[in-house]
């Protein structure tokens, strides 16, 4: 999807795989063919530059909320010959010399929009694909202690998308790759941004079966080993099915992570992808470098990070007298 995840949320907020195509409940999701009966309320966001939008309505006969995703499509050089054909409507808006601008309708089949209906919604859910300022927060050790980590342990932070994944109860016909060892082993499979049409957008998440590691702040020597396998099998993996060359991967991490459970992001150094900045990401390679160098590096570590103004994190940090 978008850049729709610069920001940290809940697993509530998160638009996680699974729930893509699931309720809050986890009971299966209702397919749609159309948008018959839905009533629009509120264009929450749009980003013209992905030529993505994110809007708030309802669904006739219900008193619930949805919240819309909607992205268009890349180009597919596969179907690009299909589409450069009398199937495209061509309407001329202007001429100049040799110079013709149109707008062009192709058949729908190669004019797709990728859609994610949360439904039904939560406040939090509206909340995080609203426009908001973004703040940076900078986060020491000792406010990881005193802020951060009992906010994160205040919080309902339902992690059984998660379990379900690594226990083969949902989505196990995504999987690509695993390794079952349970201290160094993980879970390869990709991620709900990528259509897994076009590798230069590759999107690959991989999730460690350890539980109990939260995020980079609970890193040190011992999960070298666990780290390390990510990396190595992982590259290769995803070199076996996709062709792609481990010397045109970024893997990294991110803080503060989207769910609190280990999970490493794979994507095409082509790609453009969302949480991919400064102040969000960390490569994987520097974070087993730093933790070589200084075992405690990351428990230590000064983060910083972006959050939005109504983001509950942000708030605490402002209630404290931090921002």
């Amino acid at each position: 999807m978008a850049d729709h995840s610069e920001k940290h949320v809940t697993e509530d907020d998160k638009a996680t795989p699974a729930k893509m195509r699931k309720l809050e409940s986890g009971d299966a999701a209702e397919a749609r063919d159309n948008f018959a009966g839905f009533k629009l309320i509120k264009v929450l966001n749009e980003n013209t530059r992905n030529k993505c939008i994110f809007v708030h309505g309802s669904f006739e006969g219900s008193d619930d909320d949805a919240v819309v995703l909607m992205e268009k499509t890349p180009f597919d050089k596969q179907s690009i010959s299909a589409m450069l054909t009398s199937t495209t409507d061509l309407k001329q808006v202007m001429q100049n010399d040799i110079y013709g601008v149109y707008t062009s309708s192709p058949p729908p089949d190669l004019n797709g929009i990728n859609t994610t209906i949360i439904y039904p919604a939560t406040d939090r859910h509206i909340m995080k694909y609203s426009a908001q300022q973004i703040y940076l927060i900078n986060e020491t050790a000792e406010e990881y202690q005193e802020i951060t980590l009992p906010f994160i342990e205040s919080q309902p932070f339902s992690l059984q998308w998660v379990y379900n994944i690594l226990d083969k109860k949902a989505e196990s016909d995504r999987i690509i790759f695993e390794d079952e060892d349970t201290d160094t082993g993980f879970i390869l499979l990709p991620d709900m941004k990528w259509d897994e049409k076009l590798t230069e957008n590759l999107y690959i998440i991989g999730i460690c079966h350890k539980r109990g590691i939260r995020s980079l702040r609970d890193l040190g020597r011992e999960h070298l080993p666990l780290l390390n396998n990510i990396a190595k099998k992982g590259k290769e993996a995803i070199c076996t099915k996709y062709g792609v060359k481990e010397n045109q991967l970024r893997v990294y991490l991110h803080y503060q992570p989207s769910y609190y459970h280990l999970h490493v992001h794979f994507t095409h150094v082509n790609f453009d992808a969302p949480g991919m900045n400064i102040g969000k990401a960390h490569l994987l390679l520097d974070v087993m470098e730093n933790i070589e160098m200084q075992s405690d590096y990351y428990p230590k570590k000064t983060f910083t990070f972006t959050a939005k103004e109504k983001d509950p994190l942000y708030l605490k940090y402002k209630a404290a007298g931090k921002m």
